[in-house]
């Protein structure tokens, strides 16, 4: 089954967004650091702590970009830099909830749900000088659907009535697909079926322009500096290679003043350790994480520095229902109830995590244009949808051992060998594995594997049970129970429900989705198809030099109103 619109993508990282190796699918980048820059860094650690000019903001950037065209881009570190280039006609809300006009100054909406108007800002120009126009939209939407173009987020289009059939060849009349431009600043939308959380879809990465004459003359190379047209606020500049991006202001963006930080860079690092050497030496302003032995010393001593924020984020236990005992739910559900939450975020992970006795996180849900409503609220604390309805996955010893006597392993004895699979070392996974010894009886071995092969493995089904780490596209509910329906890509544990397939169809499908995901959601834990371990944050340095930066729970940077001070 597949929800127009609806879906997200499961990312394996250890504090990061990583790489994805396919469309809707993750991928890790795995490579050396450029010497001359660690060199910079260890160099830096021993001398004088330094800052940039004024107005010049220095980034970590985690991740070398494959590519930076917001049809073929992947994940939010090539995102970083491709919102300082670009602008979709609407952008993401740093604080959640509905987006905020980008090139469209309005849009309304008909009365019946399918139809959504977009009105362009007057004079918008392209960073070259030529006027963008609703037609150059449109030529980006195409692109992206064209099944050359091989997006890996087109589906974050399949919301837009025929758009999945122009991708699959079913419609092959670009004209039958639900975009239209009447006048050069109108951009008019309709969808297949109503869908609130549409105007989410509007401003994720995949719906900014690319200048359809650069893409024309350069081919795939037209994101290289010299070449790159763009409608954002930054001009790209310089691309060195696994060492730094360097993006200016764009003296054609069409704000009422010029965006106040000058210069951003963003500045390669292997890693948090080399990150935190080159940040306390000075020589970059904000980093993506914070070592796990630096918190609580950086919370002493640098408490103006150290910052946090929830993530749209859930990790979790996939169980591989397609094989024996884990094709029991009861076996599935004792060993979901043995984990102790609160003790692995307070005892273990100590960085701000919240346990997750749902899977919708408090962050998707607040961030979603259906957060803080009736139905969702409590939802959104991480409590069940009401007072009187205990979580399902609610630390619960007795009853996990239980139902594993139940499943004919009594205390655990006839238990098999099961493999816990992850691809880096983590102290998560150690002690699930010493609670289910103490409160089951049983024995798990640890299994760690190169990123790719763990990927591959739960893909084809050829693990037990695995730590995932999911990341969703846009803030939708639907979305993040859309990779569990049956045969979706993301459906690492092999499962099928019926009746949890119809409630996400219905939730795609109706103005109020609010019952239905709820549905969905209280299936899936029911099931114990997965495990939701806690909800995760972000924590990161920022020098007290810089003020106004903004970023939501998705990763989405916005850098409009970010100011570098001086020393």
């Amino acid at each position: 089954m597949s929800a127009p619109g609806a879906s997200s993508s499961a990312l394996l990282a250890a504090d990061a967004p990583r790489r994805r190796a396919a469309p809707r699918r993750p991928r890790w980048l795995l490579s050396a650091g450029a010497l001359a820059l660690l060199l910079l860094v260890a160099t830096g650690c021993r001398e004088k702590s330094r800052s940039a000019p004024e107005g010049i903001l220095r980034v970590s950037q985690r991740n070398e970009p494959t590519d930076l065209d917001p049809a073929t881009a992947s994940l939010p570190d090539e995102f970083f830099i491709i919102r300082a280039l670009g602008e979709g006609l609407l952008v993401p809300n740093p604080a959640g909830g509905a987006p905020l006009p980008g090139a469209a100054a309005a849009y309304r909406v008909s009365d019946d749900g399918l139809t959504y108007t977009f009105q362009l800002r007057p004079g918008l120009q392209w960073s070259n000088g030529e006027p963008l126009t609703a037609a150059d939209f449109l030529a980006s939407f195409r692109r992206v659907l064209t099944r050359a173009t091989a997006a890996p987020k087109a589906h974050l289009f399949y919301a837009v009535k025929n758009a999945e059939a122009f991708v699959w060849g079913q419609v092959t009349a670009f004209d039958q697909v639900g975009f239209a431009a009447p006048d050069p600043r109108t951009v008019v939308v309709t969808l297949a079926h109503p869908n609130p959380s549409f105007p989410l879809y509007v401003a994720s990465g995949p719906w900014i322009p690319v200048n359809p004459r650069a893409v024309a003359q350069h081919g795939r190379h037209w994101t290289a500096p010299g070449r790159y047209v763009g409608n954002g606020p930054y001009v790209l500049t310089e691309w060195r290679s696994q060492r730094r991006i360097v993006v200016r202001r764009n003296p054609r963006y069409h704000a009422p003043a010029p965006v106040p930080t000058a210069e951003i860079q963003f500045i390669r690092f292997d890693n948090q350790d080399t990150e935190d050497r080159a940040y306390r030496a000075g020589q970059i302003d904000v980093t993506m994480a914070v070592p796990p032995s630096k918190l609580e010393p950086y919370a002493v001593e640098r408490a103006p520095e150290l910052h946090r924020a929830p993530l749209a984020e859930t990790r979790f236990l996939a169980f591989n229902t397609t094989r024996a005992p884990l094709s029991d739910a009861r076996v599935r559900r004792a060993l979901a109830l043995a984990i102790d939450r609160d003790k692995l975020v307070t005892y273990v992970l100590r960085g701000g995590q919240h346990p997750a006795t749902r899977y919708l996180s408090p962050a998707l849900l607040a961030g979603s244009v259906l957060g803080g409503e009736r139905g969702l609220d409590s939802a959104a604390a991480g409590q069940p949808p009401h007072p009187d309805s205990p979580s399902p996955l609610s630390y619960d010893p007795t009853e996990s051992r239980r139902l594993l006597a139940q499943a004919g392993f009594p205390n655990g004895r006839g238990f098999p060998a099961l493999e816990l699979a992850g691809w880096v070392q983590n102290p998560v996974l150690d002690a699930i594995q010493q609670m289910w010894r103490q409160e089951l009886g049983i024995e798990v071995r640890i299994v760690v594997q190169e990123a790719k092969v763990h990927l591959a493995a739960i893909n084809a089904g050829a693990y037990d049970i695995a730590f995932v780490t999911s990341l969703l596209d846009v803030c939708d509910p639907v979305a993040a129970l859309t990779d569990f329906t049956t045969g979706a890509p993301n459906n690492f544990p092999h499962w099928s429900s019926p009746a949890f397939d119809e409630a996400v169809q219905r939730a795609s499908r109706t103005a109020d989705p609010r019952p239905d995901i709820l549905t969905a959601e209280s299936l899936l834990l029911e099931s114990g198809a997965v495990a939701p371990v806690y909800f995760n944050v972000q924590n990161w340095m920022m020098s007290t030099r810089v003020e106004g930066w903004q970023q939501d729970a998705l990763w989405s940077r916005r850098y409009n109103e970010v100011i570098v001070e001086g020393d």
